[in-house]
Order: C-alpha cells, then sequence, then structure tokens
C-alpha cells in the first residue's frame, strides 16, 4: 500500500508589504499551500493575492479566521499590530509566525507567550538560519574558542539617512517606542546569545534621533542609531552598534567573539565565509558541507561557490516552524520565548539610554 502524504499545511499571511512577500515565498519553498491574504485594505489585499499567488484575499483577520481556511498565520505588519492579531490567531487554534519585535511591549510580549502554549509559535530570526552562523556556533560549543572574553557587534543600514526618507516605523504608535533597537538590534542580540551560548547580564546604552522631522512626520522620538555596552553573564564584555543611517550599509549585521583561544567572525553581507582567528594564523571556513558541523551542514542547499543568501535562510526558518507543526523538535527555531526575551533586552537597552546607569537583565 502506497504511504499517505501529509497534507500541505494552509497558511495565511498577514501584511502585503516586503515582508509578507518573503514570508509567501519561504512557505511556497516549504511545500505550504497559501490560502489566503490580509492587507492593509480590501484593494491592497487583492492586489497582494495576485501579486503572490494566493489563493484569494480576506477583508480582515477575522474574516480569514472565521472561515476556519488557515492551519498555521503568519504576521507582517506594523509593530503595533503584532501582539492583537498573534493573540487572536492563536485563539482560532492556528499555529503563528509572528514578525519581531513580537510586541512592543514586554508585558505583551509574556501574553503571547503564555497563549502559545500548545502551538507552535516562532520569531523570524532568521540569521541563524545561515550555514555559517550554526558552524561558529558550533565551534563555540565544542570549547574550540575557548572562555569568552569580548564581542563585538553592529548591524547598519542607510534607508533611513536622510531626513526625507520616512516610513510608518518612525512614528511609535505604529513601530513602538523603540525603532532601531527593536527592528534590527533584537537579531543582533539573538545573534550573540545563540552563538555564544551566553547570555546579556547588563547593558549601559545611548540612543540618538537624528532626524526630528521627516517627510511624513514630525517630532519623531524613535532613535536612529543606538551604541550599547554590554556584560554577559559569563564575564565577557562588548560593544554594539545599531543604525539605520550607515551610508553604504544595505544590510550589514556583524558579529565578532572573541574566546581566550580563538575568535568568530560573521558577517551577513558576505555569509559564504566564516572567519576564524587565532593567535598563530587565521582561517576562512566556506561554506561546504564537508567542513561544517551536522546543525549547519543541513542548512546548506546549494554547493559551494553557489551562492546563499536571506531568503535561503528564511525559507531554512519556515521549513523548521512546519517542521515542528508536523511534530519534530528542529534544533535552534526561535519561538515566541526568544521574541520575549528579545522585548525584555530592548526595554532594559531603552530604559539606560534614557535614565542612564546600567541596566540588568536576568
Amino acid at each position: 500500500m502506497a504511504e499517505r502524504r501529509a497534507a500541505a499545511p494552509r497558511v495565511g499571511i498577514l501584511g502585503g508589504g516586503f515582508m509578507g512577500t518573503v514570508h509567501s515565498r519561504a512557505a511556497r519553498a516549504a511545500g505550504a499551500r497559501l490560502t489566503g491574504v490580509v492587507a492593509s485594505s480590501p484593494e491592497r489585499g487583492a492586489a497582494a493575492a495576485t501579486a503572490l499567488g494566493i489563493e484569494r484575499s480576506y477583508d480582515s483577520l477575522e474574516q480569514m479566521l472565521g472561515a476556519g481556511a488557515v492551519d498555521i498565520v503568519h504576521v507582517a505588519t506594523p509593530n503595533a499590530l503584532h501582539a492583537a492579531q498573534a493573540l487572536a490567531a492563536l485563539a482560532a487554534g492556528a499555529h503563528v509566525v509572528c514578525e519581531k519585535p513580537l510586541a512592543t511591549t514586554v508585558a505583551d510580549a509574556e501574553r503571547l507567550v503564555a497563549a502559545a502554549a500548545g502551538r507552535v509559535a516562532a520569531v523570524p530570526f532568521v540569521y541563524r538560519y545561515h550555514p555559517l552562523v550554526r558552524e561558529a556556533r558550533a565551534r563555540v560549543r565544542a570549547g574550540e574558542t575557548g572562555r569568552l572574553l569580548t564581542v563585538k557587534g553592529s548591524y547598519l543600514q542607510d534607508w533611513l539617512v536622510a531626513s526625507d526618507d520616512d516610513d510608518w516605523r518612525v512614528d511609535a504608535t505604529t513601530g513602538g517606542r523603540s525603532r532601531a533597537f527593536a527592528d534590527i538590534g533584537s537579531h543582533l542580540v539573538d545573534l550573540l546569545e545563540f552563538v555564544s551560548g551566553d547570555r546579556v547580564a547588563a547593558v549601559a546604552a545611548r540612543t540618538r534621533t537624528f532626524f526630528a522631522d521627516r517627510a511624513e512626520h514630525r517630532a519623531v522620538t524613535t532613535e536612529d542609531a543606538a551604541a550599547v555596552i554590554v556584560e554577559l553573564r559569563g564575564g565577557g564584555i562588548g560593544t554594539l552598534l545599531v543604525s539605520q543611517t550607515a551610508p553604504g550599509r544595505k544590510n550589514r549585521l556583524h558579529i565578532e567573539l572573541a574566546g581566550q583561544e580563538a575568535s568568530v567572525a560573521f558577517d551577513q553581507e558576505q555569509p559564504e565565509t566564516l572567519w576564524v582567528g587565532r593567535r598563530a594564523g587565521t582561517t576562512i571556513v566556506p561554506r561546504d558541507p564537508a567542513y561544517l558541523a551536522p546543525d549547519a551542514a543541513r542548512l546548506v542547499m546549494t554547493p559551494a561557490g553557489h551562492a546563499q543568501g536571506y531568503q535561503d535562510a528564511f525559507n531554512g526558518f519556515v521549513a523548521d516552524v512546519y517542521a515542528a507543526v508536523a511534530g519534530a523538535e528542529p534544533e535552534g527555531l526561535p519561538r515566541f520565548e526568544d521574541g520575549l526575551r528579545a522585548a525584555r533586552v530592548t526595554e532594559a537597552v531603552m530604559d539606560a539610554a534614557e535614565g542612564g546607569g546600567w541596566r540588568a537583565l536576568t
């Protein structure tokens, strides 16, 4: 008798913009059936359904959930909508993928973690899914780097470098209290803790809003950049720089961990190699499964020399989400608990920047 194949998960997308497009590509690559999309208006929803090849659009999340058309909901809407929409999807029995920041307050993130019990609920910290990030993590876990001494990280973009650059994210009512750190600094901290296996214990910070007035927003309060000093539980210290006003940097996420025996460094804009430094010399590790740890090699989708990038990392993340829905336990899948952690670190950074001094984290 032929083995029965599991039915493709039915997926609904909230959001028809750039991130909704990225989510839809990853869902399709993972074998999902894209059954619905909701955008900011019925007209935009209909346009997104046509452009993304989704079966139909719905006028609202409530309409889509009421139709019983989805098993998994991807939330890719403005930050302030995340908590309510993810809670509604969970209450309807759906599994949820929710963009970061998971919520704009720690209290809302805590509610989401509680509501997600019994469901697969994931946050796309997708840089974990670059094979060479997993290789860096494997080397640290194996003790190759030795005791962690210092960390240096940055996440730099330039898309808001001019006063006439604008976006809904600059508005605290739609984007939340923090902008640059919540949006991209959360990725940086997640990568630091994921690769190092250590936790940030305390932060001191400064933020700057260089453009208080933009094309469509006045008296902007959200930060363009943040500079953070971190202390780690294991005794290491480091610095993190986050900016959306760094000319020439399109999406440059860089992290370097220096241990007593070796250092490892990864650059998201150059994801085909991992730098490993030692006092006696350095090594460039290629994205070639023949040289990688098993958890890194499993994420290699193309032969070495055939570049993998951001969408491939996103595809790997979504594939792991759907595997978890089917009952698997993928290594390193970022869940709502990780989104809550990011919310707590973001709150500590903003409190430190506004009040001065250090803020401790548990």
